[in-house]
């Protein structure tokens, strides 16, 4: 158990008799401690939800016609065109797959750190200050909602029925490969995004939606080919918010396509390391807030 401070600085409630933020980030610091947590937390609210099962098959099969939906824009698009900046529907349905799936995993992780703002705003985040474990675990647990694998199943359905309608396509084992390293570093990307918007509602407690453009509008941007965009846009989802590589820059090397101009090659390569990157910055973003908060009423 961490010992008690005097310490105002960075503390909850700012105080006397509160726990030192260094403590806290050391807590969080602690990967096989962060993963028992997150399973010990996530574990109790999915007992929770299959207590109910009926009502869990319901919420979840609701999740799902939901979020076919956004799809069936896309088809009723391609009722109308043949392709979409040069791109035919299976190709489409490729991007719209594995966006939504790498999406869907980082909602279903961390689907909860949007929702930070409001236990800054009242105080009530103090409780997970107070309890000797990773706070980030504690927070992307909290209200664990099983019934978000709707998004991930959609997105996968999608994902195989767009690979198996592609012609053309000659399959090496680096592009097999490529598809899971897609979408794995592509759900890293979005959940550190997540935790970077997370972390700025530390300072901003009603910036929620401002964060939601990078990760909900994110993904809609990722859905649709990069031709029909602006080449300044396409550019700053590679340099700047490296969104491009969640599915774009894999994809384009799975489809044999040219990169974006200005992208190396390589590139497609780099989702991985994209990931790992967005993490570092987040990770920093998180303790930074961390130290800067300071309870209600400081």
């Amino acid at each position: 158990m961490a010992e008690r401070t005097m310490e105002g600085g960075g503390a909850v409630g700012g105080g006397a008799g509160s726990w030192r933020s260094d403590e806290v980030v050391a807590w969080h610091a602690r990967p096989a401690e962060a993963w028992r947590t997150y399973r010990m937390v996530a574990g109790m609210w999915i007992r929770s939800t299959l207590a109910y099962r009926v009502s869990f098959a319901l919420d979840l099969l609701a999740s799902l016609v939901v979020t076919f939906f956004d799809f069936v824009v896309i088809l009723l698009m391609f009722g109308q065109v043949r392709g979409l900046g040069g791109f035919s529907f299976a190709e489409v349905a490729l991007l719209y797959g594995a966006s939504g799936t790498s999406f869907g995993l980082a909602d279903l992780v961390m689907g909860r750190l949007p929702r930070l703002g409001r236990r800054v705003r009242d105080g009530s985040f103090d409780l997970f200050l107070l309890r000797p474990a990773p706070v980030l675990a504690q927070v992307a647990a909290d209200r664990f909602a099983l019934r978000r694998l709707g998004r991930v199943i959609q997105g996968l359905i999608v994902l195989v029925w767009g690979l198996l309608l592609l012609d053309g396509v000659v399959w090496t084992p680096l592009k097999v490969l490529l598809v899971p390293v897609m979408l794995v570093s592509g759900a890293v990307i979005f959940s550190a995004l997540m935790v970077l918007g997370a972390s700025a509602l530390f300072w901003m407690q009603d910036a929620a939606e401002v964060t939601n453009a990078f990760t909900y509008g994110g993904n809609t941007l990722l859905q649709y080919p990069p031709t029909i965009f602006a080449q300044d846009l396409v550019r700053s989802v590679v340099y700047v918010v490296p969104l491009a590589f969640v599915n774009w820059l894999p994809a384009l090397y799975l489809l044999d396509r040219p990169m974006p101009a200005g992208v190396p090659g390589w590139a497609a390569f780099a989702s991985p390391v994209a990931a790992l990157g967005c993490c570092a910055v987040a990770g920093v973003a998180w303790r930074a807030g961390l130290r800067a908060y300071r309870s209600t009423g400081s």
